[in-house]
């Protein structure tokens, strides 16, 4: 069990992050999941799943029967937020589930004037409930994603350390930057995670290496490797640190956490 939080870590603000690549497979719900997870030592931590095929929902054991009310109602404002909030049995943190409704909610919305603020307002609400809440997206930059784009303080983008990985990026970075001038002023790029990395894989270290090059120090220096212990955490139902916490995966989530975390508070004295 994640230990609690002590009353004095409690943060006034809420930041939230949306974790976001529009290529399939390069650990974004991983990432979220882990993450979240890793966070929710130190914080009160939300997850917000808006991926229709509500895998970060499986992740953290929520069987689907349990999933009735989340981000669907959200977006369609047909819940108070706060109701749609469910614990996990992790302590500290908390999700709001997805189901396939959700798939539907991009054409729902599209006569709407506001639809790209459904989200923003419904985690309105929230503020200072939570200290971070983590939105997993979609693999794709489709109305959903805008969605967590503008509810967004800053983006994670998940990068695959595999052949072609950095294909793509640079088509979200200027998604980034047109939500940044036409919805979201203050949308920064929180930073890139290299995931999937194996030491014994010689292009694993050039996908690195190519990374860090281009982005420089938006690349975080934690690695998050290969690692069976993750694949087997998330079959069970649960974030690799309460699986194993001993395992190479688990570490490399708590070390992310940890340097997102000093990110911030660098950036609050700055």
């Amino acid at each position: 069990m994640i230990s609690s939080v002590s009353s004095n870590s409690v943060s006034p603000t809420t930041r939230i992050i949306a974790v976001t690549n529009q290529k399939g497979g390069v650990g974004k719900t991983t990432t979220t999941i882990n993450l979240a997870a890793a966070l929710a030592r130190k914080q009160r931590v939300l997850l917000v799943d808006l991926d229709p095929q509500g895998n970060a929902s499986t992740g953290l054991g929520i069987e689907y029967d349990q999933r009735n009310v989340g981000t669907y109602a959200a977006l369609m404002q047909e819940a108070e937020p706060h109701a749609l909030a469910q614990p996990t049995e992790f302590e500290n943190l908390s999700i709001i589930t997805a189901n396939n409704e959700l798939a539907g909610a991009e054409l729902e919305m599209i006569g709407d004037e506001r639809r790209e603020y459904r989200l923003r307002d419904a985690l309105r609400a929230l503020e200072g409930d939570y200290d971070t809440i983590l939105i997993d997206c979609p693999p794709s930059l489709g109305l959903l994603t805008l969605n967590a784009l503008v509810a967004a303080d800053s983006v994670l983008v998940p990068l695959q350390c595999e052949f072609f990985a950095l294909e793509g990026i640079s088509q979200l970075v200027r998604t980034i930057d047109r939500v940044r001038r036409a919805f979201n002023a203050d949308l920064h790029l929180e930073g890139i995670v290299l995931t999937m990395y194996d030491r014994r894989n010689n292009l694993s270290e050039l996908v690195a290496q190519d990374a860090r090059g281009f982005f420089g120090e938006q690349v975080l220096e934690t690695l998050i490797p290969r690692n069976i212990r993750i694949s087997e955490a998330q079959s069970h139902g649960s974030p690799v640190l309460n699986y194993d916490a001993r395992s190479t995966g688990a570490v490399a989530y708590v070390a992310l956490a940890d340097e997102l975390l000093k990110r911030t508070e660098n950036r609050t004295k700055a």
